[in-house]
Formats: C-alpha cells, structure tokens, sequence
C-alpha cells in the first residue's frame, strides 16, 4: 500500500525535549483482535479483546505492565537520592481498567506497591518520588483517575 499524502492531524508539545534516549516503535494492525510488533523484532504478540476467546494480551494490560516496570525503575532512582534501601522482593501489581460514562471510554489505574519490611514513611517518601518522576505517571496525571496504594 502506497501513502502519498500525510495529514497532520496533532502536534502538540507540551514540554520541551532536549534529548530522546529511546524511541519503541510497534505497528499494530487489526485493533483490539489484531497482532502487535516492534519494528526491532523484540515484541510480537497476538491482541485479544478483554473478555473474548483467544490468547492474546490487550491494551490494558500492556499498559499495566509498562508502568509497573517503569515505576519500579523511578522507585529505584527515588531510593538512591533518598538514602532508602528497597527490599530485592519489592513489586508493583497495576490494574489498568477500560471504564465508560456518559461521554465515553476512559481509563482509570490501581497501583499497589509492594515494599516488604520497608517503614511505612520510607515507604511513602520513595513512592511519592516516583509518581513524581515515573514519565507514565507524568503522561497520565490530571488525564485518569490514579489510585496508589503502599503496602509494607
């Protein structure tokens, strides 16, 4: 299939980037029943509506687990400048839910995070610090309903 004509349809800058340090691109075709590939090769999965037969993840999901991951990441950074040892078994558990009202789709997040052994305003400081600085917790706030829960 041949493009000849891009029509941009949004540009919006909200905050000035100096440098990029990765770019992931994934092609998707399908939608919710389709695949799913990163142009690297790494990623290649199977999409399947929530609720639908099939073995595939779904939007949701992805997003859960690539907050999960990133907020980990920005929890270790917070530790390091805070002088806070994270416990090795720490874990984010992140619900992404698909809701609706009257004026659409939306989404909402439950992230429960999970510092065994850890004093609770240990805990707080450094989960505090990385919603601060997680850039998922950056690109949702204000957009979605956020709850964070810590559990030590």
């Amino acid at each position: 299939m041949e493009l000849n004509t891009i029509q941009e349809v949004e540009n919006t800058t909200v905050v000035n980037i100096s440098k990029v340090l990765y770019s992931g691109n994934v092609v998707v075709t399908g939608g919710r029943n389709g695949e799913a590939k990163s142009s690297d090769g790494k990623l290649d999965i199977e999409l399947t509506s929530p609720g639908a037969k099939g073995n595939g993840t779904n939007p949701e999901q992805l997003l859960a687990a690539g907050w999960s991951a990133c907020f980990i990441g920005a929890m270790h950074l917070g530790a390091v400048k805070t002088g806070v040892n994270l416990p090795s078994n720490l874990s984010v558990n992140t619900s992404v839910d698909l809701a609706a009202n009257d004026d659409g789709f939306f989404l909402q997040a439950h992230l429960q995070v999970i510092l065994p052994g850890l004093p609770i305003d240990e805990a707080r400081k450094v989960v505090e610090t990385a919603h601060a600085t997680c850039p998922y917790s950056k690109a949702t706030r204000g957009n979605i309903n956020v709850k964070i829960d810590v559990v030590v």
